[in-house]
């Protein structure tokens, strides 16, 4: 199933975030069998893994509020899935973030857009939550 066009337009904003803050982008789209990370990043010895969110105004809450609970023990499953089958960076430090888009106006999120005709709050938060044994239930 082909992601929403909206979709695809945050995840490569927030590459484009990444990028212009020095960020080496390492994986785009990462599965693993509890889940996907949008973005998983390396940054002075940090390995960043992103979630990225895109929200219009006809949904109540902000883009980074519905990363629930579930999602995040999804994440961090899947963070180490990718810690496992990548070793190298087992020494990193590891930090979850959520990068999100608040559009002010109403868009059909299935069809193509051009979003530079868009305005949008933007929101980057670092360590988000933390890779944490209780929360994953190990």
């Amino acid at each position: 199933m082909a992601k929403n066009c909206l979709g695809q337009w945050a995840e490569q904003e927030a590459v484009n975030i990444l990028l212009s803050h020095h960020y080496q982008i390492l994986k785009l789209n990462y599965f693993s069998r509890f889940g996907e990370i949008d973005i998983i990043a390396e940054y002075q010895k940090n390995l960043v893994f992103v979630e990225v969110k895109a929200r219009t105004p006809t949904q109540l809450g902000k883009a980074f509020e519905v990363v629930s609970l579930s999602k995040q023990k999804k994440l961090l499953k899947t963070a180490l899935m990718f810690l496992q089958d990548h070793p190298d960076y087992e020494q990193y430090y590891c930090r979850f973030d959520v990068i999100s888009f608040d559009l002010h106006h109403k868009i059909a999120k299935n069809v193509q857009q051009d979003f530079t005709q868009i305005s949008y709050d933007q929101a980057w938060i670092e360590n988000a939550f933390t890779l944490d044994a209780d929360l994953i239930n190990l």
